[in-house]
């Protein structure tokens, strides 16, 4: 009774709220074992062309002390310094290294993944890519070919872009249920990496109250570079937080690691309310929901942002 409770509270306080029979935990959240923050510059990819399997770098970058290092004090002036980053993510070309490594590994060059709950679900994010080809023809070439290459990733579902998802939600072996083809051996982490086999991931989490939070998001991150995926971080158009440490914590995690960092919340500045609006079903949660305008610039953004990594990546 006591772990059901501590589920529903934790779905109540996030973004998009999952239905109440999502999930019937037979366990708790998992416990952070994360390596202190480390810059690109510091963190090396195992060794191809080995005799032997190379250990997770995540593994190695751990201390001997359980201590976990949190996000550096940052001034006022540094604390909103992501606010004034540009949407569209300039790229590290030290992503390359990433990808690369990844294709060595057999990552599909064709498929990309989405972290996120659920207004990162194709429905309301990348579905109208492959379900509205008049859309898909009155965009520019680039892009064009971006979606191309990418057929089959847009539309699907995953277990790691559902209604409620944290951070702490995508390490949980539960959160999947048992479905997309997934073992309760697994987190949705493992699981998506190994039905999909994706060589990018968007991370975009909405509002949530784990006080592990960056914790988590490091650990992600760390499995998804071992496994030679290139991870993109991105921010959220509200606040429900009230001190906006979500969004800094992405921007700097994106500057720890030398990620792109697609900065969402600048792109719907401008709209009314930031493009935010309360469901009249979930009045408690505010104006977390993206109207029809914002979630045009959600889709398009998050488009161009891909098509931006992904040519780097691959040196297009």
């Amino acid at each position: 009774m006591k772990r059901l409770l501590n589920l529903v509270l934790c779905v109540l306080l996030t973004a998009c709220a999952a239905q109440a029979t999502a999930a019937s935990p037979t366990e708790s959240f998992p416990t952070s074992t994360v390596a202190p923050p480390v810059k690109v510059s510091n963190y090396q990819l195992p060794i191809t062309g080995s005799s032997s399997t190379p250990k997770p770098t995540a593994i190695l970058l751990q201390t001997l002390t359980p201590t976990v290092t949190g996000l550096p004090e940052l001034t006022s002036v540094d604390r909103d310094a992501w606010k004034t980053l540009p949407v569209i993510p300039a790229v590290d070309v030290s992503i390359r290294q990433v990808y690369e490594y990844g294709q060595s590994l057999g990552n599909d060059p064709h498929a990309f993944s989405i972290f996120g709950d659920c207004q990162s679900r194709p429905d309301s994010f990348f579905g109208v890519f492959e379900t509205d080809p008049s859309l898909v023809a009155g965009l520019s070439p680039d892009l064009q070919e971006t979606i191309e290459n990418f057929q089959g990733s847009f539309n699907r579902e995953s277990p790691t872009s559902q209604d409620g998802t944290t951070p702490g939600a995508l390490l949980w072996t539960q959160w999947h249920r048992g479905e997309y083809g997934c073992s309760f051996s697994e987190t949705p982490v493992a699981c998506e990496l190994r039905i999909h086999h994706p060589s990018f991931v968007i991370i975009q989490i909405g509002t949530h109250f784990e006080s592990r939070n960056t914790e988590y998001l490091r650990t992600v991150i760390l499995q998804l570079m071992d496994a030679g995926v290139v991870p993109i971080l991105a921010t959220k158009a509200d606040n429900r937080e009230k001190d906006e440490r979500i969004n800094r914590d992405m921007s700097t995690l994106a500057a720890e690691y030398d990620l792109p960092l697609w900065n969402f919340w600048a792109a719907v500045s401008d709209l009314p309310n930031r493009g935010l609006y309360t469901r009249k079903d979930r009045p408690l949660q505010g104006p977390i929901y993206l109207t029809d305008d914002a979630l045009v610039i959600h889709r398009m953004t998050g488009l161009e942002s891909l098509n931006v990594v992904w040519r780097v990546a691959t040196g297009k």
